[in-house]
């Protein structure tokens, strides 16, 4: 028998939807959200508007692309957590609801583990055990992935993630939400070692971002005294010091995480695995040390509900379902299933 689920994913500022069948997602909707833009971040109150514009198209252009219909879903998938409270309640609300009147089961899904089970939606895949640098706007962590299911957290950002880095940062800089993509747009045309940053020391496998974010702001005050035009005039060289900073440090403590497990299957994953400089300076490690690398696709990378899906269909495999009274959980902690 085949085993269908629809997933929806709606953590943050995208509504997505998506249909897999026996362990193959057929496709995967993605509506993003243009309303942020004028004001430089999310605001959760739209982002929860737009999410309920755009949940019943998605998902009704999800079931028809794929040829699904409703009586043929054998369990409906949302993401529980963690994100906004409200963009999260647009989707488990509709998910919920949609379980309960076809009768099927219900899944809840911890979005960072389904953005490293996002691995597993295409070839290559990584084999077990592997660690993946999990990297987002809300979240920096080093985990060990046993099984599909069984994962570990080796070390994690104690203030900012570096996503949330590289927008803030953008955001001193002038650059337009959102920033961190466009630190990577200027940056391939910069030196990375025009400008030196300082880097934050932290225990173990442990992170620590904000400290660059306010050594960029003191250095961009100190030289705009001197000269107005410095940031126009060395826009490129500044964005590729302070990316080069950013994913050194990451660098760095995953390397030491890889020496300390004897791992060499290692992934990335989250919307900062997007960028070309850690995908570049990634590769170029794993060469250096033999390391095996797996790198998602780009439509994989951002918030999107095919690694919802992905992560469905192997807790629909254990019959890990959740009861009518699941509640979105926006600070869900990352816990072994």
């Amino acid at each position: 028998m085949d085993i269908t689920i629809l997933a929806i994913e709606s953590s943050c500022d995208e509504t997505s939807a998506s249909v897999i069948q026996n362990g193959k997602v057929l496709n995967n909707i993605v509506a993003t959200q243009s309303v942020h833009e004028k004001y430089g971040g999310v605001v959760p109150e739209l982002a929860s508007r737009a999410h309920q514009q755009h949940i019943i198209p998605v998902v009704d252009q999800a079931l028809s692309l794929a040829n699904i219909k409703k009586k043929d879903l054998n369990a409906v998938a949302f993401t529980q957590g963690p994100g906004l409270l409200g963009a999260l309640l647009v989707g488990s609300s509709f998910a919920k609801s949609m379980a309960s009147a076809l009768k099927i089961p219900l899944i809840g899904v911890n979005h960072m583990q389904a953005h490293i089970l996002a691995h597993f939606i295409e070839d290559p895949k990584p084999s077990f055990p592997f660690l993946c640098l999990t990297v987002s706007g809300g979240h920096t962590q080093i985990v060990k992935v046993n099984d599909y299911l069984d994962m570990e957290i080796l070390g994690e950002t104690k203030d900012d993630a570096v996503g949330e880095a590289f927008d803030k940062i953008a955001k001193i800089i002038g650059l337009p939400y959102p920033g961190g993509p466009m630190i990577d747009k200027y940056a391939k045309e910069g030196n990375p070692e025009a400008f030196s940053f300082p880097e934050t020391e932290m225990p173990g496998l442990n992170y620590s971002f904000s400290g660059i974010k306010t050594a960029v702001l003191y250095f961009l005050q100190n030289h705009h005294q001197k000269d107005e035009n410095f940031v126009k005039d060395n826009l490129n060289d500044i964005c590729a010091s302070v990316q080069h900073r950013l994913i050194t440090t990451l660098l760095q403590k995953l390397k030491k995480a890889a020496k300390q497990t004897g791992i060499n299957q290692i992934a990335i994953a989250g919307g900062v695995s997007a960028n070309s400089h850690l995908r570049e300076q990634l590769n170029t490690l794993g060469q250096k040390l033999n390391w095996e690398i797996f790198i998602p696709k780009f439509e994989y990378c951002t918030d999107n509900a095919g690694m919802i899906a992905m992560a469905a269909h192997f807790k629909y495999l254990k019959e890990d379902f959740e009861n009518i009274n699941a509640a979105p959980k926006p600070r869900m902690k990352f816990t072994a299933e």
